[in-house]
């Protein structure tokens, strides 16, 4: 019964971005009907696996959705798809709009069926600049935002990307909240429209939300960039055992610090002593915490800062985090049983609602799992789908 209940997304994606956000849609209350290839969503092949076709990404970013298959080439898939929209509330892809219009699935056909329908695109560029057209992927938008530039400048000086899909996640999440933004206005005045969501723009304004610095300014103030967060000292810090996460951030939490640690000598350092003090001396603060860190056990911190009201949290691995132990209180890892894969490692719906609590209604499908169910829902007779299987246009229910 989540706040979505109600409302019909066809999921025209694949891979990461645009899948993640239908599946948030998914888990909100949404019916999602993700349309595939006849191959399926090239997640499926990425391992290790128990079966053919349901690799761990793709089982972690298409849950609550309904799977049916087509060869949208074809007219008679391409129908399918219509019939489908002639109800929806939200269309979904992520291939370029050139592709969209190609298919004969432009925003003029779609909309002339279904003025009611939010069309969401999510693709690499703005439409009106002279990317319009060109391919996108994570790697690229990393690259074009800066994100391995500024990895280079706080490491070895080697360029890299961040060993996340960050861009994907972070522009599915806005995808989110473009297309929820998109029904309310839709409820107001019954106009559904075409929302386009880019990932260049959306990552250009989210790195520079933080590093902007002086190039705010017009004539520029300095060259941009945030200095704490481009601190080389800004990492975990080393203990006597092992590695801690700590930030020592504001004037009580330095007062605590001081106090915790007896560090009266640095509380009269105006290095140490007033925030803007710390500011302009970040490396010379974060290299002294450093030297200060190694001096005590990963358990021995954590408990004298906790008792300190010192941010601190431990670093973990991957395979750490799913023993955490706040993690472990609220079962954000709950083990399920999926149909056909067996005991499945899962992750909560994070955000909670006092009314509408949401959670997975299903968990990820097979490759056209609910084809025969979804063209029957859509008016096509037994006959009909038999057809649609014979011409090629989409497959036989998996056994």
């Amino acid at each position: 019964m989540g706040p979505l209940k109600g409302i019909k997304v066809v999921d025209m994606t694949t891979v990461l971005m645009g899948p993640y956000a239908t599946q948030m849609l998914g888990d909100y209350g949404a019916d999602v009907i993700k349309v595939e290839s006849l191959d399926g969503d090239v997640t499926r092949l990425i391992g290790p696996m128990r079966h053919a076709g349901m690799g761990p990404v793709f089982l972690n970013t298409n849950r609550s959705k309904r799977s049916i298959c087509l060869d949208l080439k074809k007219p008679s898939g391409r129908d399918a798809v219509l019939r489908l929209l002639r109800d929806a509330d939200v269309l979904v892809y992520n291939v370029r709009p050139q592709a969209m219009a190609r298919l004969q699935l432009g925003y003029d056909v779609v909309s002339a069926i279904n003025p009611r329908l939010v069309y969401a695109g999510v693709f690499g560029f703005g439409q009106d600049g002279p990317y319009a057209a060109k391919p996108a992927y994570d790697d690229l938008i990393q690259g074009a935002t800066a994100l391995p530039a500024l990895m280079a400048q706080t490491g070895d000086g080697t360029p890299r990307y961040v060993p996340n899909a960050l861009v994907d996640r972070i522009v599915g999440l806005t995808a989110v909240g473009a297309i929820c933004a998109s029904l309310v206005h839709r409820d107001r005045t019954g106009r559904g429209q075409r929302v386009d969501i880019p990932m260049f723009e959306t990552m250009a304004g989210f790195v520079m939300g933080d590093h902007m610095g002086g190039l705010t300014f017009e004539p520029p103030l300095d060259k941009g960039g945030y200095a704490r967060h481009l601190s080389r000292d800004r990492r975990p810090y080393k203990t006597s055992d092992g590695y801690l996460s700590v930030i020592v951030y504001n004037d009580k939490q330095w007062e605590n610090f001081f106090k915790a640690t007896g560090r009266d000598d640095l509380r009269a350092d105006p290095k140490f002593a007033t925030f803007a003090g710390r500011a302009g001396n970040i490396d010379v603060v974060y290299a002294e915490l450093a030297r200060i860190f190694e001096t005590r056990t990963t358990a021995e911190w954590i408990d004298l800062l906790t008792k300190a009201d010192v941010p601190v949290m431990p670093m973990h691995d991957l395979a750490s985090m799913l023993h955490d132990e706040h993690l472990e209180a609220t079962n954000f890892f709950p083990v399920v049983n999926h149909p056909t894969e067996g005991p499945i490692r899962s992750m909560k719906v994070t955000a909670s609602w006092s009314e509408t609590e949401a959670e997975p209604i299903r968990l990820a499908p097979r490759l056209n799992e609910h084809g025969a169910e979804i063209l029957k829902e859509i008016g096509y007779s037994a006959d009909e789908i038999a057809a649609l299987v014979r011409d090629g246009v989409t497959r036989a229910a998996p056994e």
